[in-house]
């Protein structure tokens, strides 16, 4: 702008030259008019080369249209788009630690699911009387009435089971059940709830040795079960000491000579020694050997038989004289398929002995799993261990809601 009125100069020197001959004053007067003009429309600017002076003053108006120019000129900054680059940042993004988290679950608590396999399989006798109950059934006194035999049956007990059919029936009012399969599953969270005081665990290590001996009646599996209860402990890393105390039964020490080699555990026996000098024996060597487990096998017994349950007494107080604090567990192996005689025994042995545990066995061969009810409901002594088969990992941990699940599927 300041360039174009520095030409004004050169316009003020011809008039002193031509003033009295020019006629022709139109090239000087117009001139100057519409520079000022010019200098305030943008169109002049840009033609900054002034067109012919032809032109007359009224022909300037015609320059406006190209004043729109400039706004288009602004368009070109879309060039920013570059920035649709900072999306690299995306692979950071995909983070590789959000993997981390399995490992927490993973570590969980080993799996029973065989063990279950094996419980339903070895309760289906006592179960499916009950299970059958719930078929195609209504809600009314018939279901409970059918409900109450088939718990009979399975040797649940009259008081255990008048126990059960009451609960059941407040469990339904309170979860308003309308499907037989919803008091079917009431009927599990019963019995798992009865059978709760009877789930406790087998604390070894208190006492060094810790000292248990077992009793039972001929044919309960009793020495079955002690070796099956050595592997047990063999499997925690417990060391194990059996004392052959059944001395009466003919080939008993044998029997549980052969639970040993299998075990790869210590024996202490006499054949033909007294059953309570064996045991005696046997915890003065679990105390100088550093034992973890003393298990004592003693005689079979019936409880009728009163001399023979009396030498289970004189065990027990041998055993308390090589140990004071001894026998720190007196365990009962019962039958399952004995069912309310396994009671009877329970009552009588724990009169005697004062039975801290029992350990049931031969469930998967009747149907008189139901027992277990029965003495949770009139001698709740806890069951440390239930077996289902003969092999070795067939002796297992008692749990109460396992054992409901399994009974009624």
């Amino acid at each position: 702008m300041f360039s174009f009125f520095k030409k004004k100069p050169a316009e003020a020197a011809p008039p002193p030259v031509e003033a009295p001959s020019a006629p022709a004053p139109a090239v000087e007067a117009p001139v100057a008019p519409p520079l000022p003009k010019s200098m305030f429309s943008p169109s002049s600017w840009f033609r900054s080369e002034a067109p012919p002076p032809a032109p007359p003053p009224s022909a300037p108006p015609p320059a406006l249209p190209p004043a729109p120019v400039p706004v288009p000129v602004a368009s070109p900054p879309p060039a920013p788009v570059a920035p649709p680059t900072p999306p690299v940042a995306a692979p950071v993004a995909v983070p590789a630690p959000a993997p981390l988290p399995a490992p927490d679950i993973a570590p969980a608590a080993p799996s029973r699911t065989g063990w279950l396999d094996k419980l339903k399989t070895g309760l289906r006798k006592t179960g499916t009387g009950i299970q059958a109950v719930f078929v195609n059934a209504q809600i009314d006194e018939a279901l409970y009435e059918e409900l109450e035999a088939a718990l009979l049956m399975a040797d649940t007990g009259v008081k255990a089971t008048e126990f059960l059919l009451d609960d059941l029936r407040g469990r339904v009012k309170r979860q308003m059940a309308t499907d037989a399969q919803q008091v079917r599953r009431l009927l599990a969270e019963a019995i798992a709830d009865l059978l709760r005081p009877l789930e406790k665990p087998l604390v070894i290590g208190r006492y060094t040795p810790t000292v248990i001996m077992v009793a039972g009646v001929n044919g309960a599996g009793k020495t079955t079960s002690i070796g099956k209860l050595t592997r047990h402990l063999a499997n925690e890393g417990a060391s194990v000491l059996l004392a052959a105390a059944d001395t009466f039964r003919a080939a008993a020490r044998e029997q549980l000579l052969v639970w040993a080699d299998r075990n790869t555990v210590e024996i202490v026996s006499n054949e033909g020694g007294d059953p309570a000098s064996v045991s005696f024996d046997a915890v003065n060597a679990g105390k100088a050997r550093g034992k973890d487990v003393v298990l004592v096998d003693t005689a079979g017994r019936l409880p009728t038989q009163l001399h023979l349950m009396d030498e289970l007494k004189k065990i027990k107080r041998v055993v308390a004289k090589a140990d004071a604090t001894a026998p720190h567990e007196v365990l009962l192996v019962i039958d399952g398929n004995t069912g309310q005689n396994a009671l009877a025994q329970v009552k009588a042995f724990d009169e005697t002995l004062g039975l801290t545990g029992l350990i049931v066995t031969k469930l998967d061969g009747t149907a008189k799993g139901g027992v277990l009810c029965a003495i949770a409901r009139e001698r709740p002594i806890p069951v440390y261990f239930i077996g289902v088969g003969e092999k070795l990992e067939d002796l297992e941990t008692f749990d109460a809601r396992e054992f409901a699940q399994a009974l009624l599927g």
